[in-house]
C-alpha cells in the first residue's frame, strides 16, 4: 500500500468542538468515502480524558471504529490521567506512542492534528 494514501490523525485538544466537528467528522467521512486507504486516529494528551468522560464521543468512536480506523491512545498520558482502563474498555489500543509515531513518520504516512 501507498504509504500516500495513509494518514495519521493525531487528536490531542480536550475541546470537544473540535473533536466532533473536526476530527471525528473529517475521520469517518474520509474511511467512508475512500479519500484515504489507512487511517490512525491517534487520541494524544487532553483528548484522552474528554473521550473518557463523554458518551457521545464514546459512541461516535464506535462508528469509526466500525468503519476500520485503527484507534491508538498514548499510554503515558491516559496513565497520568487515570483513564487507560477506560480506553481500553471502549477498544482503543492503548501504547506507549512515541516509537510508533516516530515510525509512521519516517514511512512517509500523512500527518494531521488537531
Amino acid at each position: 500500500m501507498d504509504d500516500n494514501k495513509k494518514l495519521v490523525i493525531v487528536w490531542s485538544s480536550g475541546d470537544r468542538e473540535v473533536a466532533l466537528k473536526m476530527v471525528f467528522m473529517y475521520a469517518l467521512n474520509s474511511k467512508l468515502n475512500g479519500w484515504w486507504d489507512e487511517i490512525t486516529l491517534i487520541i494524544w494528551g487532553p483528548s484522552s480524558d474528554l473521550l473518557s468522560q463523554d458518551y457521545e464521543l464514546q459512541e461516535y468512536l464506535s462508528r469509526i471504529k466500525e468503519a476500520g480506523i485503527v484507534v491508538e491512545a498514548c499510554k503515558a498520558c491516559t496513565d497520568m490521567s487515570g483513564v487507560s482502563d477506560r480506553l481500553q474498555q471502549l477498544g482503543v489500543d492503548v501504547k506507549y506512542i512515541g516509537e510508533a509515531f516516530t515510525a509512521y513518520i519516517k514511512e512517509g504516512r500523512k500527518i494531521i492534528t488537531f
